[in-house]
C-alpha cells in the first residue's frame, strides 16, 4: 500500500428494477455522494458508455500536464488552472457501479459484462441463489465485489463496500503522477508510517482532492470549499539545504535556524512556482518518522485568488444535485 497519488470524489450509479429498494438507498447513503439511479439497464450502460471520452480526455490532460512539466513549466500552476477550467466536470464521472443481479430485462452481470471498457469498480447484489454465480464472477474478474440483499446490515456494508472503492485511486492517473516522484520519495509514501500520517492530515483539513508532486515535494490538497492548500514534505536530510535558500532569500538568521533543525518549513519552492513577490511563509513543522528517516511536514494556505472556490467547488456540486430522482 502507498498514499495515493491522485484522489478525488465521484459519481456512484446504483442499478435495480425496484424503485423501492432505489429510493430506499437514496435516502440512506451518505449525504457528501454523488448518487444517480437507475431502473433501466440500457440507460446505465449507455449514461457509462457515453463517460469513456470525458474519462480518457480527463487521464490525458493530466499527462499533458507531466509532459509540461518534463519541459520545464511548473506543476502547482498547471494543476490550479486545471482545478478552475476544468469547475466540477470531473466530480461528475462514475466511479463505482452497484448493479441488482435479478433484474427481469437483463441480469446484472449481463450488464456488467457490456461495460468491459468502463474502468471503474462494480459491487453486484445478490440474492441467495445467486451467490455462487457471483462468485464465479469474481474469480473471472467480472466484478471487484459481491454483496447478499438480504444481509440485516446490508446498508452498512454497502456503504463501507462504496467508501472503500471510492477511496482507490484510477491506476491510470497514479501512474502519470508517479513519473514526478524520484524514486526515494515514491518509497518514502509506500511507508506505513508516513501512510497513515498523511491520510490522517487528509482526514482532518476535509481534503476531497489532491495530488502528490514531487518538484516541489508535497501534496496539493482541496476542500469541499473549493480552497487549496499546500502540504509541504521535506526529508529530514534536505532540511540543510532547505535552510541555505532561505538565507539565501535574506531571512532572519532564527528562521535560518530553525528551518535547518526542523522546528519550522518556509515555502520557498512553493512561492517559486506561483512566480509573483509574496513573501515566503513559515510554518511549524511536524516530524513524522518512517522506517528509515524523518519526514517533516508543514500546511500553507495557497492564495484564494489562485484557487476554483467556493462556486466550483464539490460542495457546491453536491449541493446542486442533492436530490436523488429516478
Amino acid at each position: 500500500m502507498s498514499f495515493a497519488l491522485y484522489r478525488r470524489p465521484g459519481a456512484v450509479i446504483f442499478l435495480d428494477d425496484d424503485p423501492e429498494y432505489l429510493e430506499m438507498l437514496a435516502m440512506v447513503m451518505p449525504p457528501e455522494w454523488y448518487a444517480r439511479l437507475f431502473l433501466r439497464p440500457v440507460a446505465c450502460i449507455e449514461t457509462l458508455l457515453m463517460e469513456r471520452d470525458a474519462w480518457e480526455s480527463d487521464i490525458w490532460r493530466h499527462q499533458e500536464m507531466v509532459n509540461r512539466w518534463r519541459e520545464g513549466v511548473a506543476l502547482i500552476p498547471q494543476i490550479l488552472q486545471y482545478w478552475r477550467e476544468d469547475a466540477t466536470t470531473r466530480f461528475a464521472l462514475t466511479q463505482v457501479c452497484v448493479v441488482d443481479y435479478s433484474m427481469p430485462a437483463m441480469s446484472g452481470l449481463r450488464v456488467l459484462s457490456e461495460l468491459t471498457q468502463w474502468e471503474g469498480s462494480r459491487i453486484l447484489l445478490t440474492g441467495r441463489a445467486d451467490e455462487q454465480l457471483a462468485v464465479s464472477a469474481f474469480n473471472r474478474g467480472l466484478i471487484d465485489q459481491f454483496i447478499a440483499k438480504q444481509l440485516p446490515d446490508i446498508r452498512l456494508r454497502l456503504t463501507e463496500a462504496i467508501r472503500a472503492r471510492l477511496s482507490q485511486p484510477n491506476p491510470r492517473h497514479e501512474q502519470t503522477w508517479r513519473a514526478t516522484l524520484s524514486r526515494e520519495q515514491h518509497a518514502l509514501l509506500g511507508d506505513a508510517g508516513i501512510e497513515r500520517a498523511l491520510d490522517q492530515l487528509a482526514m482532518t483539513h476535509g481534503w476531497v482532492e489532491h495530488i502528490v508532486l514531487g518538484a516541489p515535494f508535497g501534496v496539493l490538497a482541496l476542500d469541499r470549499t473549493g480552497q487549496v492548500s499546500w502540504l509541504q514534505l521535506e526529508p529530514q536530510h534536505r532540511l540543510a539545504e532547505l535552510a541555505e535558500m532561505a538565507e539565501s532569500q535574506g531571512c532572519e538568521r532564527a528562521i535560518v535556524n530553525n528551518v535547518a533543525s526542523g522546528e519550522l518549513l518556509i515555502d520557498l519552492e512553493l512561492r517559486l512556482a506561483l512566480g509573483g513577490s509574496a513573501k515566503p511563509q513559515t510554518r511549524p513543522a511536524t516530524a513524522v518518522a518512517s522506517q528509515d528517516a524523518l519526514v517533516y511536514t508543514a500546511l500553507f494556505p495557497v492564495d484564494p485568488s489562485l484557487a476554483p472556490g467556493p462556486a466550483s467547488s464539490h460542495g457546491s456540486f453536491v449541493a446542486a444535485h442533492s436530490h436523488r430522482s429516478l
